[in-house]
């Protein structure tokens, strides 16, 4: 036992050549978010009543679940200027740590920027893409008594940088506290409208509209099971980031960082929630062991020690590998969101990385950087989703139209590869649409020769 009479930390133990060591992982890493008939029932009927009665519902539903009363929805409204308040109220030293990591994300998201093009195939068809950002974007931020400040810079300023026209935020104000570093954030991220709502009934007012809340085009941002289950709902109605799980960090670590270094970044992911997921893979036992006795050691300092304690006991592993050609095998199966590579030279296994939603190099590049102000976006895929999703972007917040324009030749030319492909799909108005104006080009060309002559 620990002085502090708690049990120790004891991630469990696996090896990667054992013979059950697959099936033991997917046991491990496996996760389905919990949306049983009841929540799914409660959550159809809130979505269902806001459609139906607009603001009534939002203002009653926030005055059940949040214990906030108030007569309408300008009484969930933030007016501009307390949220400018809000950003001059700041503490100077988090104000300036906000703005200068609000530039360095922005800065980033500029790269990501996609333009416009087009160009003139040998046939004379002009093709290309328009790319145009979507017009109204919301996003959600958890409030109340949480202070995620981060995650109002993480969603807005991808979208701001998109050049998306107007942003919404909704985030729940529990008691009628609102969080006032939440809304400096919103100022310093150029947030449009703020109303103080959350849960299913926000979700559902972003995504249908209200008498006070303008439908948006999209919907990203994190929360409890209440809102992932909403968003899974309204999904095609309105588009969506993603869904998210628990928070995951994957540290691959040679055994030569120190080992109090790597402990702190596992505890950095499983300080989330009982659900998060700290795995450390390393081809050194000693190295392992070491770390697990820096855990014990740290623990006791934690803020949220409990929570640590069950996030480690639930779902944590140490995997010992052989090497780390072994170590990124294991990482790809896993899909990690957040992946620590505490190695020498690591870039040189960047292409042995398939699968990540961050990829944080060497011993100096806690993931926790990542979080706040690195630059790249924090919203990634988790859940083994890693395999086919990415971070949000700016990509995220434009759309791409195609573009063909044909002259009379081109027209003739594709048209008849177009009729021939129509006609096999027994197609016949498609290849008729084709045919008609080759036609119509070839009674031209007959009469300009006619004329000529």
């Amino acid at each position: 036992m620990t002085t502090n009479m708690q049990p120790k930390l004891s991630p469990r133990r696996l090896s990667a050549n054992d013979p059950n060591f697959s099936d033991d992982l997917t046991k491990l890493t496996a996760w389905t978010a919990v949306a049983d008939q009841a929540l799914e029932s409660t959550v159809r009927d809130i979505i269902r009543r806001v459609q139906d009665q607009g603001d009534a519902a939002v203002v009653d539903y926030t005055s059940r679940f949040d214990r906030f009363a108030v007569d309408s929805l300008t009484g969930l409204t933030v007016d501009k200027v307390a949220i400018k308040k809000a950003l001059l109220d700041l503490d100077p030293t988090l104000r300036e740590a906000l703005e200068q990591s609000a530039q360095r994300i922005s800065d980033f998201h500029q790269h990501q920027r996609q333009e416009s093009w087009q160009y003139t195939d040998a046939t004379g068809t002009l093709l290309g893409q328009q790319v145009t950002p979507l017009k109204r974007v919301g996003i959600y931020v958890p409030g109340g008594k949480a202070a995620y400040p981060s995650s109002v810079l993480m969603n807005a300023l991808p979208a701001k940088v998109a050049g998306v026209e107007e942003i919404v935020m909704v985030s729940p104000s529990p008691d009628g506290e609102v969080n006032q570093t939440v809304l400096a954030a919103a100022a310093i991220a150029g947030i449009d409208q703020i109303f103080t709502i959350g849960g299913a009934q926000a979700v559902a007012a972003l995504a249908y509209g209200t008498e006070s809340i303008q439908r948006v085009d999209k919907i990203v941002g994190p929360g409890n099971r209440f809102v992932a289950c909403a968003k899974k709902m309204v999904f095609g109605d309105v588009g969506l980031d993603m869904l998210a799980g628990p928070s995951e960090i994957l540290v691959i670590c040679d055994g030569k960082t120190n080992p109090e270094w790597i402990a702190m970044d596992l505890f950095s992911q499983a300080e989330h929630d009982e659900d998060a997921q700290a795995i450390l893979i390393s081809p050194s036992s000693d190295f392992l062991q070491a770390v697990e006795d820096s855990m014990n050691s740290l623990i006791v300092d934690m803020s949220r020690s409990d929570i640590i304690r069950r996030s480690i006991s639930q779902r944590s592993a140490f995997i010992l590998v052989d090497d780390l050609n072994q170590a990124m095998l294991v990482s790809n199966a896993i899909s990690p969101e957040h992946l620590e590579l505490s190695i020498e030279d690591p870039e040189s296994w960047l292409s042995s990385i398939e699968n990540a939603g961050a990829i944080f190099m060497g011993r100096f590049t806690p993931e926790s950087l990542g979080d706040y102000c690195a630059g790249p976006n924090h919203v990634l895929p988790t859940s083994t989703t890693a395999r086919f999703a990415s971070p949000l972007g700016v990509y995220d917040f434009q759309k791409r139209s195609s573009l063909i324009q044909c002259s009379a030749e081109s027209s003739a030319d594709i048209g008849r590869l177009a009729s021939v492909v129509a006609r096999s799909e027994s197609l016949t108005a498609h290849a008729r649409s084709a045919e008609m104006r080759i036609e119509s080009i070839a009674r031209d060309d007959q009469e300009d020769d006619a004329s000529d002559r």
